[in-house]
Protein backbone atom coordinates (compact mmCIF):
# COMPACT_ATOMS: atom_id res chain seq x y z
CA UNK A 1 0.00 0.00 0.00
CA UNK A 2 2.72 2.37 1.02
CA UNK A 3 4.59 1.61 -2.06
CA UNK A 4 1.63 2.03 -4.32
CA UNK A 5 1.13 5.35 -2.67
CA UNK A 6 4.61 6.76 -3.09
CA UNK A 7 4.66 5.79 -6.99
CA UNK A 8 1.14 7.25 -7.54
CA UNK A 9 0.88 10.29 -5.42
CA UNK A 10 1.91 12.51 -8.10
CA UNK A 11 -1.01 11.81 -10.27
CA UNK A 12 -3.37 11.70 -7.12
CA UNK A 13 -2.14 15.64 -6.80
CA UNK A 14 -2.36 16.02 -10.81
CA UNK A 15 -5.87 14.68 -10.34
CA UNK A 16 -6.52 17.16 -7.24
CA UNK A 17 -5.17 19.84 -8.96
CA UNK A 18 -7.37 19.31 -11.85
CA UNK A 19 -10.19 18.89 -9.88
CA UNK A 20 -9.97 22.32 -8.01
CA UNK A 21 -9.47 24.34 -11.07
CA UNK A 22 -12.73 22.79 -12.70
CA UNK A 23 -14.83 23.19 -9.72
CA UNK A 24 -13.98 27.22 -10.42
CA UNK A 25 -14.78 26.98 -13.91
CA UNK A 26 -18.10 25.60 -12.81
CA UNK A 27 -18.65 27.58 -9.88
CA UNK A 28 -19.95 30.77 -11.26
CA UNK A 29 -22.81 28.17 -12.96
CA UNK A 30 -23.45 26.70 -9.49
CA UNK A 31 -23.77 29.48 -8.11
CA UNK A 32 -26.53 31.12 -10.94
CA UNK A 33 -28.51 27.80 -10.06
CA UNK A 34 -28.20 28.60 -6.58
CA UNK A 35 -30.47 31.70 -7.31
CA UNK A 36 -32.37 30.38 -9.40
CA UNK A 37 -33.49 28.01 -6.64
CA UNK A 38 -33.42 30.07 -3.62
CA UNK A 39 -32.32 33.88 -4.32
CA UNK A 40 -31.51 35.64 -1.57
CA UNK A 41 -34.31 35.06 0.94
CA UNK A 42 -32.40 35.70 3.68
CA UNK A 43 -33.20 39.41 4.10
CA UNK A 44 -32.21 40.48 7.30
CA UNK A 45 -35.13 41.39 9.43
CA UNK A 46 -34.81 45.14 10.83
CA UNK A 47 -36.28 47.83 8.51
CA UNK A 48 -35.30 51.06 8.97
CA UNK A 49 -35.70 54.55 6.95
CA UNK A 50 -33.75 57.12 7.72
CA UNK A 51 -34.20 60.74 5.87
CA UNK A 52 -31.49 62.05 4.10
CA UNK A 53 -29.07 60.00 6.09
CA UNK A 54 -25.52 62.16 6.77
CA UNK A 55 -22.80 60.57 4.21
CA UNK A 56 -19.01 61.38 4.13
CA UNK A 57 -18.08 60.84 0.72
CA UNK A 58 -13.95 60.21 0.86
CA UNK A 59 -12.32 60.91 -2.35
CA UNK A 60 -9.08 59.97 -2.29
CA UNK A 61 -5.77 61.47 -4.44
CA UNK A 62 -1.95 60.18 -4.72
CA UNK A 63 0.30 62.29 -6.11
CA UNK A 64 -2.09 63.07 -8.97
CA UNK A 65 -5.03 65.83 -8.89
CA UNK A 66 -6.20 66.71 -12.14
CA UNK A 67 -9.25 64.90 -12.45
CA UNK A 68 -10.37 66.17 -8.73
CA UNK A 69 -12.22 68.81 -10.37
CA UNK A 70 -14.17 66.21 -12.50
CA UNK A 71 -15.08 63.95 -9.49
CA UNK A 72 -16.59 66.88 -7.36
CA UNK A 73 -18.52 68.06 -9.90
CA UNK A 74 -20.08 64.76 -10.36
CA UNK A 75 -20.80 64.98 -6.49
CA UNK A 76 -21.76 68.39 -6.48
CA UNK A 77 -24.42 67.41 -8.44
CA UNK A 78 -25.92 64.47 -6.51
CA UNK A 79 -29.63 64.26 -6.13
CA UNK A 80 -29.17 64.59 -2.38
CA UNK A 81 -27.83 66.94 0.09
CA UNK A 82 -27.09 65.68 3.37
CA UNK A 83 -23.36 64.97 2.91
CA UNK A 84 -19.34 66.43 2.76
CA UNK A 85 -16.61 65.61 0.27
CA UNK A 86 -13.74 65.25 1.90
CA UNK A 87 -10.56 65.41 -0.64
CA UNK A 88 -7.52 63.48 0.42
CA UNK A 89 -4.88 65.21 -1.53
CA UNK A 90 -1.93 62.31 -0.22
CA UNK A 91 1.47 63.78 -1.41
CA UNK A 92 0.13 66.21 -4.10
CA UNK A 93 0.11 69.92 -4.80
CA UNK A 94 -2.94 71.28 -3.95
CA UNK A 95 -2.15 74.67 -5.20
CA UNK A 96 -4.70 74.01 -7.86
CA UNK A 97 -7.66 72.90 -5.79
CA UNK A 98 -10.25 75.79 -4.41
CA UNK A 99 -13.95 74.76 -4.02
CA UNK A 100 -16.41 77.70 -3.52
CA UNK A 101 -18.63 75.19 -1.97
CA UNK A 102 -18.21 74.59 1.29
CA UNK A 103 -19.93 70.78 1.07
CA UNK A 104 -16.00 70.21 -0.36
CA UNK A 105 -13.03 69.98 2.44
CA UNK A 106 -10.02 69.25 0.86
CA UNK A 107 -7.38 68.14 3.13
CA UNK A 108 -3.46 67.53 2.69
CA UNK A 109 -1.65 64.87 5.05
CA UNK A 110 1.88 66.68 6.34
CA UNK A 111 3.40 63.46 6.24
CA UNK A 112 3.42 60.39 2.72
CA UNK A 113 0.58 58.13 4.14
CA UNK A 114 1.10 55.81 0.53
CA UNK A 115 -2.01 53.69 2.12
CA UNK A 116 -5.88 53.92 1.44
CA UNK A 117 -6.60 53.06 5.05
CA UNK A 118 -4.54 55.68 6.30
CA UNK A 119 -6.32 58.08 3.90
CA UNK A 120 -9.65 56.97 4.47
CA UNK A 121 -9.06 57.30 8.64
CA UNK A 122 -7.59 60.61 8.01
CA UNK A 123 -10.32 61.97 6.41
CA UNK A 124 -12.15 60.45 9.77
CA UNK A 125 -9.97 62.16 12.17
CA UNK A 126 -10.88 65.64 10.07
CA UNK A 127 -14.72 65.08 10.19
CA UNK A 128 -16.81 67.72 10.48
CA UNK A 129 -19.41 66.21 12.06
CA UNK A 130 -19.66 63.03 13.31
CA UNK A 131 -21.38 61.20 9.56
CA UNK A 132 -23.87 57.93 9.89
CA UNK A 133 -22.25 56.48 7.22
CA UNK A 134 -19.22 57.02 4.72
CA UNK A 135 -18.98 56.11 1.41
CA UNK A 136 -14.96 55.58 -0.43
CA UNK A 137 -14.67 57.37 -4.01
CA UNK A 138 -10.86 57.28 -6.20
CA UNK A 139 -9.94 60.24 -7.86
CA UNK A 140 -10.77 58.91 -11.18
CA UNK A 141 -14.50 58.16 -10.56
CA UNK A 142 -17.42 59.80 -11.93
CA UNK A 143 -20.33 59.56 -9.95
CA UNK A 144 -24.41 58.93 -11.08
CA UNK A 145 -26.67 61.50 -9.56
CA UNK A 146 -28.75 58.92 -8.05
CA UNK A 147 -25.65 57.01 -6.21
CA UNK A 148 -26.39 57.86 -2.08
CA UNK A 149 -30.08 57.25 -2.82
CA UNK A 150 -29.30 54.23 -4.37
CA UNK A 151 -27.16 52.98 -1.47
CA UNK A 152 -29.45 54.35 0.96
CA UNK A 153 -32.34 51.47 -0.60
CA UNK A 154 -29.97 48.39 0.89
CA UNK A 155 -29.04 50.26 4.21
CA UNK A 156 -32.61 50.70 4.80
CA UNK A 157 -33.20 47.36 5.01
CA UNK A 158 -30.76 46.89 7.90
CA UNK A 159 -26.95 46.00 6.01
CA UNK A 160 -24.09 48.07 7.46
CA UNK A 161 -22.15 47.26 4.11
CA UNK A 162 -22.78 47.85 0.80
CA UNK A 163 -20.80 47.69 -2.79
CA UNK A 164 -22.15 49.60 -5.72
CA UNK A 165 -21.45 49.31 -9.60
CA UNK A 166 -18.26 50.01 -11.17
CA UNK A 167 -18.64 50.82 -14.91
CA UNK A 168 -16.48 52.15 -17.23
CA UNK A 169 -16.03 55.32 -18.53
CA UNK A 170 -14.16 54.80 -20.82
CA UNK A 171 -13.77 52.01 -23.68
CA UNK A 172 -11.10 53.54 -25.40
CA UNK A 173 -8.83 51.27 -26.60
CA UNK A 174 -8.99 47.30 -27.00
CA UNK A 175 -7.39 47.13 -23.49
CA UNK A 176 -10.19 49.59 -22.15
CA UNK A 177 -12.64 47.66 -23.67
CA UNK A 178 -11.38 43.91 -22.23
CA UNK A 179 -10.72 45.40 -18.90
CA UNK A 180 -14.47 46.46 -18.61
CA UNK A 181 -15.63 42.35 -20.00
CA UNK A 182 -13.65 41.33 -17.03
CA UNK A 183 -15.40 43.70 -14.17
CA UNK A 184 -18.51 42.99 -15.47
CA UNK A 185 -17.63 39.33 -15.09
CA UNK A 186 -16.82 39.93 -11.68
CA UNK A 187 -19.65 42.20 -10.98
CA UNK A 188 -21.98 39.53 -12.01
CA UNK A 189 -20.28 36.32 -10.11
CA UNK A 190 -18.79 37.61 -7.13
CA UNK A 191 -21.40 40.64 -6.74
CA UNK A 192 -24.93 39.39 -8.44
CA UNK A 193 -24.73 35.92 -8.23
CA UNK A 194 -23.10 35.59 -4.37
CA UNK A 195 -25.22 38.37 -2.93
CA UNK A 196 -28.56 36.54 -4.51
CA UNK A 197 -27.40 33.01 -3.50
CA UNK A 198 -27.54 34.21 0.22
CA UNK A 199 -23.67 35.51 1.01
CA UNK A 200 -21.94 38.85 0.26
CA UNK A 201 -21.01 41.06 -2.72
CA UNK A 202 -16.71 41.03 -2.71
CA UNK A 203 -15.83 44.77 -2.26
CA UNK A 204 -14.20 46.38 -5.48
CA UNK A 205 -12.15 49.35 -3.81
CA UNK A 206 -14.42 52.23 -4.35
CA UNK A 207 -17.92 52.96 -5.16
CA UNK A 208 -18.96 51.19 -1.30
CA UNK A 209 -20.31 52.15 1.61
CA UNK A 210 -20.50 51.72 4.97
CA UNK A 211 -21.97 52.54 8.09
CA UNK A 212 -19.20 54.81 9.73
CA UNK A 213 -19.34 52.96 13.32
CA UNK A 214 -18.34 49.40 11.40
CA UNK A 215 -16.26 50.53 9.42
CA UNK A 216 -14.18 51.94 12.22
CA UNK A 217 -14.64 48.66 14.12
CA UNK A 218 -13.25 46.76 11.08
CA UNK A 219 -10.21 48.60 10.42
CA UNK A 220 -9.15 50.93 12.34
CA UNK A 221 -6.87 48.94 15.09
CA UNK A 222 -5.32 47.32 10.99
CA UNK A 223 -1.72 48.31 9.52
CA UNK A 224 -1.95 47.76 5.93
CA UNK A 225 -0.16 49.49 3.36
CA UNK A 226 -0.32 49.16 0.01
CA UNK A 227 -3.23 47.47 -2.24
CA UNK A 228 -5.60 45.13 -0.87
CA UNK A 229 -7.55 47.22 2.40
CA UNK A 230 -10.65 45.88 0.61
CA UNK A 231 -9.39 42.27 0.86
CA UNK A 232 -9.02 42.98 4.29
CA UNK A 233 -12.61 44.86 5.17
CA UNK A 234 -14.42 42.07 3.60
CA UNK A 235 -12.74 40.06 5.74
CA UNK A 236 -13.46 41.45 8.67
CA UNK A 237 -17.02 42.06 7.89
CA UNK A 238 -17.53 38.20 7.07
CA UNK A 239 -15.80 36.97 10.36
CA UNK A 240 -18.16 39.00 12.35
CA UNK A 241 -21.25 36.80 10.06
CA UNK A 242 -22.03 40.27 8.05
CA UNK A 243 -23.32 40.26 4.91
CA UNK A 244 -22.01 43.07 2.37
CA UNK A 245 -24.95 43.81 0.23
CA UNK A 246 -24.85 44.59 -3.63
CA UNK A 247 -26.50 47.64 -4.88
CA UNK A 248 -26.60 47.18 -8.81
CA UNK A 249 -28.04 51.00 -9.91
CA UNK A 250 -25.32 52.90 -7.14
CA UNK A 251 -23.07 53.98 -10.09
CA UNK A 252 -19.59 55.12 -10.24
CA UNK A 253 -18.19 55.47 -13.86
CA UNK A 254 -14.13 54.17 -13.37
CA UNK A 255 -11.44 55.01 -16.14
CA UNK A 256 -10.43 51.63 -17.53
CA UNK A 257 -6.52 50.77 -18.43
CA UNK A 258 -6.46 52.03 -21.78
CA UNK A 259 -2.12 51.27 -22.00
CA UNK A 260 -0.41 47.88 -21.79
CA UNK A 261 2.26 49.37 -19.40
CA UNK A 262 -0.31 50.73 -16.97
CA UNK A 263 -2.02 47.42 -17.54
CA UNK A 264 1.20 45.19 -16.54
CA UNK A 265 1.81 47.21 -13.85
CA UNK A 266 -1.56 47.52 -11.91
CA UNK A 267 -2.37 44.08 -13.25
CA UNK A 268 1.06 42.98 -11.22
CA UNK A 269 0.11 44.88 -8.17
CA UNK A 270 -3.62 43.12 -8.30
CA UNK A 271 -2.02 39.63 -9.07
CA UNK A 272 0.69 40.03 -5.60
CA UNK A 273 -2.50 41.05 -3.78
CA UNK A 274 -4.24 37.68 -4.57
CA UNK A 275 -1.23 35.59 -3.23
CA UNK A 276 -0.73 38.05 -0.36
CA UNK A 277 -4.50 37.28 1.01
CA UNK A 278 -4.83 33.89 0.01
CA UNK A 279 -5.01 32.71 2.89
CA UNK A 280 -7.79 34.21 4.28
CA UNK A 281 -9.98 32.54 1.94
CA UNK A 282 -8.90 29.05 3.72
CA UNK A 283 -9.10 30.46 7.07
CA UNK A 284 -12.55 31.96 5.76
CA UNK A 285 -13.24 28.45 4.35
CA UNK A 286 -12.62 26.57 7.51
CA UNK A 287 -14.52 29.27 9.94
CA UNK A 288 -17.14 28.46 7.54
CA UNK A 289 -17.72 25.02 8.20
CA UNK A 290 -17.24 25.06 11.75
CA UNK A 291 -19.53 27.62 11.87
CA UNK A 292 -21.72 25.86 9.11
CA UNK A 293 -22.50 29.56 7.54
CA UNK A 294 -23.59 29.96 4.23
CA UNK A 295 -22.34 33.25 3.90
CA UNK A 296 -19.09 33.00 4.44
CA UNK A 297 -18.58 29.26 2.94
CA UNK A 298 -19.82 30.75 -0.36
CA UNK A 299 -17.46 33.68 -0.35
CA UNK A 300 -14.77 31.96 1.05
CA UNK A 301 -14.72 29.45 -2.77
CA UNK A 302 -14.96 32.94 -4.70
CA UNK A 303 -11.57 34.17 -2.87
CA UNK A 304 -9.90 30.63 -3.92
CA UNK A 305 -10.37 31.52 -7.12
CA UNK A 306 -6.89 32.01 -9.06
CA UNK A 307 -7.33 34.94 -11.52
CA UNK A 308 -9.21 34.56 -14.29
CA UNK A 309 -6.43 34.55 -16.62
CA UNK A 310 -4.82 32.13 -14.92
CA UNK A 311 -7.72 29.94 -14.20
CA UNK A 312 -8.81 30.24 -18.11
CA UNK A 313 -4.91 28.69 -18.79
CA UNK A 314 -4.55 26.15 -16.19
CA UNK A 315 -7.70 24.87 -17.49
CA UNK A 316 -6.16 24.85 -21.12
CA UNK A 317 -2.56 23.19 -19.65
CA UNK A 318 -4.52 20.66 -17.70
CA UNK A 319 -6.90 19.93 -20.69
CA UNK A 320 -4.11 19.84 -23.13
CA UNK A 321 -2.65 17.22 -20.56
CA UNK A 322 -5.35 15.09 -20.38
CA UNK A 323 -5.70 14.58 -24.25
CA UNK A 324 -2.48 12.49 -23.74
CA UNK A 325 -2.74 11.40 -19.81
CA UNK A 326 -5.64 10.73 -18.79
CA UNK A 327 -8.53 11.12 -21.95
CA UNK A 328 -11.36 10.44 -19.91
CA UNK A 329 -11.22 13.61 -17.85
CA UNK A 330 -11.24 15.45 -21.23
CA UNK A 331 -14.84 15.49 -21.34
CA UNK A 332 -14.98 17.07 -18.09
CA UNK A 333 -12.86 20.46 -19.18
CA UNK A 334 -15.27 20.46 -22.11
CA UNK A 335 -18.37 20.88 -19.86
CA UNK A 336 -16.58 23.30 -17.91
CA UNK A 337 -15.32 25.50 -20.91
CA UNK A 338 -18.64 25.60 -22.09
CA UNK A 339 -20.64 26.36 -18.61
CA UNK A 340 -18.05 29.10 -18.07
CA UNK A 341 -18.43 30.69 -21.75
CA UNK A 342 -22.52 30.49 -20.87
CA UNK A 343 -21.65 32.45 -17.99
CA UNK A 344 -19.20 35.20 -19.58
CA UNK A 345 -21.79 36.03 -22.15
CA UNK A 346 -24.69 35.97 -20.09
CA UNK A 347 -23.10 38.14 -17.29
CA UNK A 348 -22.09 40.47 -20.71
CA UNK A 349 -25.72 40.39 -21.29
CA UNK A 350 -27.32 40.97 -17.99
CA UNK A 351 -24.84 44.27 -17.61
CA UNK A 352 -25.98 45.16 -21.58
CA UNK A 353 -22.64 45.19 -22.45
CA UNK A 354 -21.89 47.44 -25.49
CA UNK A 355 -20.95 46.14 -28.90
CA UNK A 356 -17.30 47.86 -28.56
CA UNK A 357 -16.37 45.28 -26.05
CA UNK A 358 -18.05 41.67 -27.76
CA UNK A 359 -15.75 42.92 -30.58
CA UNK A 360 -13.23 43.52 -28.33
CA UNK A 361 -12.93 39.61 -27.05
CA UNK A 362 -11.06 38.55 -30.31
CA UNK A 363 -8.04 40.31 -28.48
CA UNK A 364 -8.44 38.62 -25.76
CA UNK A 365 -5.35 36.54 -26.51
CA UNK A 366 -3.38 39.47 -26.46
CA UNK A 367 -4.87 41.05 -22.56
CA UNK A 368 -3.82 37.40 -21.19
CA UNK A 369 -0.55 37.63 -22.56
CA UNK A 370 -0.05 41.09 -20.72
CA UNK A 371 -1.43 39.37 -17.46
CA UNK A 372 1.37 36.46 -18.11
CA UNK A 373 3.72 39.25 -17.70
CA UNK A 374 2.13 41.17 -15.24
CA UNK A 375 2.52 37.73 -13.63
CA UNK A 376 6.20 37.21 -13.58
CA UNK A 377 5.90 40.90 -12.40
CA UNK A 378 3.98 40.24 -9.48
CA UNK A 379 6.97 39.63 -7.16
CA UNK A 380 8.23 43.68 -7.61
CA UNK A 381 4.85 44.88 -7.88
CA UNK A 382 5.67 47.30 -4.58
CA UNK A 383 8.31 48.84 -5.76
CA UNK A 384 5.61 50.10 -8.77
CA UNK A 385 3.58 53.36 -7.80
CA UNK A 386 0.75 53.00 -5.64
CA UNK A 387 -1.45 54.20 -7.71
CA UNK A 388 -2.64 53.87 -11.23
CA UNK A 389 -1.62 57.04 -13.74
CA UNK A 390 -4.81 58.22 -14.60
CA UNK A 391 -5.17 60.25 -18.36
CA UNK A 392 -8.70 59.80 -19.43
CA UNK A 393 -10.75 63.28 -18.47
CA UNK A 394 -13.69 63.61 -19.06
CA UNK A 395 -16.97 64.70 -17.25
CA UNK A 396 -20.05 63.48 -16.15
CA UNK A 397 -22.65 64.70 -18.88
CA UNK A 398 -20.03 62.77 -20.89
CA UNK A 399 -20.41 59.58 -19.72
CA UNK A 400 -22.91 57.17 -21.59
CA UNK A 401 -24.78 55.33 -18.70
Amino acid sequence: MIVFFLTSWPIILLVFLQCVIGFHLVYPFILYLLTLTRGNREQPDILTTVDQADYAIIVTAYEQTDLIPSVVDSLLNLDYSNYLIYIVADNCDISSLTFSDPKVIVLRPENILASNIKSHFYAIQHFKRLHERLTIIDSDNLVHREYLNELNKLFDRGYVAVQGVRQAKNLNSQYACLDEAGDIYYRFIDRKLLFDAGSSASLAGSGMAFTTAIYRTCLEHQQIGGAGFDKILQYELLKRKLKIAFAEKAIVYDEKTAKSDQLVKQRARWINTWFKFFVLGIKMNVTAVINFNRNQFLFSLMLLRPPLFMLLMLSGLFGFFDLFIFPELLYGWIIGGLLFIFMFYKALKYFQANEQIYQSLKNAPSFIYYQIAALLKANKANKFSVATKHEYRSQIKDVKP
